[in-house]
C-alpha cells in the first residue's frame, strides 16, 4: 500500500527483457507521487543508461509521500533531457529515451494525475470495465493517422509505425501533458511498447478487468507479451486508487468543472 497524503494506492510493477533483446533498455519508477516508464531508444547505444537517467531525474525531483508540484515535473523533464544529452555525447550514434508517467498533484484540495508523454510509451486508465488510452504516441504511424493518411486499423501492420518522432535527449523532446482527476476505484497502467506492441487493446482490457491485484495483472500482461513474441523489452506499472480520490458516483457531475481546472493548469505547465 502506498499513501500520498489522503490517497491510498496499490501498486504493482515489472520489467522483462522479452525474448529477442539481449539487454533490457527499459526503466521504471513506482514509488509515488511519480510513476514513470522510460524506454531507451532502439538501435542507439546506451539505451539502458538513457532510460535509467530519465527515471533518476524523476526520483530526485519527486521523492517522498506528498503530492508533487507542477514545477517539479517541469524540472524533472529538463533534468532528464540534459542527462540523456550528456550520455549521448559519449557515444558514436547517440542515445535517447521515451518517457511517460503519471504524477499526483493537487489544486484547490483536489488530487489530479498530471499525465505526460514523450515518445510511444503509454498511460491507460481502466475504470469499471472500460480501458482508455490517455496519452498520444509520438510516432510516424500515429502522425500519419492524425493527418488522415493512414487508417487506424492499418496502423498495426504499418512497417514504420514505431519510428519515434519525439524523445528525451533528441532535438524535439517536448512533452505533451494532460490533467485528469484521481478517481477512487480507477486503475492506471503505464507501459512500454513492448506490451502494447504485442497485446491488443481488448486483451489488455480483459486482463485489467479480471485480475484483482496489480501484481497479478502485471505478471499476466508480461506473460502475454512474451507469448505473442516478446520482440521488445516489456515494462508495466499498474496503480490502483483504493481511496481518497473523487467518488466515482459523483464523477460525472464534477468532471466538467475539474476539466476546466485541468485545462488551466495544463496551460500553466506548458508556459
Amino acid at each position: 500500500m502506498v499513501r500520498i497524503d489522503s490517497v491510498e494506492l496499490n501498486v504493482g510493477a515489472a520489467t522483462d527483457p522479452g525474448l529477442k533483446r539481449p539487454v533490457n533498455e527499459d526503466s521504471f519508477l513506482a514509488d509515488g507521487p511519480a510513476f514513470v516508464v522510460a524506454d531507451g531508444m532502439g538501435g542507439y547505444e546506451c539505451g539502458d543508461q538513457a532510460s535509467a537517467a530519465v527515471v533518476n531525474a524523476f526520483r530526485q525531483h519527486l521523492a517522498g509521500n506528498h503530492r508533487g508540484e507542477f514545477s517539479q515535473v517541469h524540472e524533472a523533464l529538463l533534468a532528464a533531457d540534459d542527462a540523456v544529452i550528456d550520455i549521448a555525447a559519449g557515444t558514436t550514434r547517440g542515445a535517447g529515451s521515451t518517457a511517460t508517467g503519471a504524477v499526483m498533484v493537487t489544486h484547490e484540495d483536489h488530487p489530479f494525475w498530471l499525465i505526460f508523454n514523450v515518445g510511444d510509451s503509454r498511460v491507460y486508465r481502466h475504470l469499471g470495465s472500460e480501458l482508455e488510452q490517455l496519452t498520444v504516441d509520438h510516432s510516424l504511424g500515429q502522425e500519419l493517422v492524425q493527418a488522415g493518411e493512414l487508417r487506424p486499423e492499418d496502423l498495426a501492420t504499418f512497417r514504420e509505425r514505431n519510428v519515434i518522432t519525439r524523445a528525451i535527449g533528441a532535438q524535439d523532446s517536448l512533452a505533451d501533458s494532460w490533467l485528469v482527476p484521481v478517481i477512487t476505484g480507477e486503475r492506471l497502467m503505464l507501459c512500454s511498447d513492448g506490451l502494447h506492441g504485442e497485446v491488443d487493446h481488448e486483451s489488455m482490457r480483459a486482463v485489467l478487468t479480471m485480475n484483482g491485484t496489480p501484481e497479478a495483472a502485471v505478471q499476466v500482461l508480461v506473460d502475454k507479451a512474451k507469448a505473442h513474441g516478446g520482440r521488445d523489452n516489456i515494462t508495466v506499472v499498474i496503480v490502483d486508487v483504493v481511496s481518497g480520490g473523487v467518488d466515482p458516483l459523483q464523477y460525472e457531475t464534477t468532471s466538467a468543472r475539474m476539466g476546466e481546472l485541468a485545462s488551466e493548469l495544463d496551460d500553466t505547465l506548458q508556459s
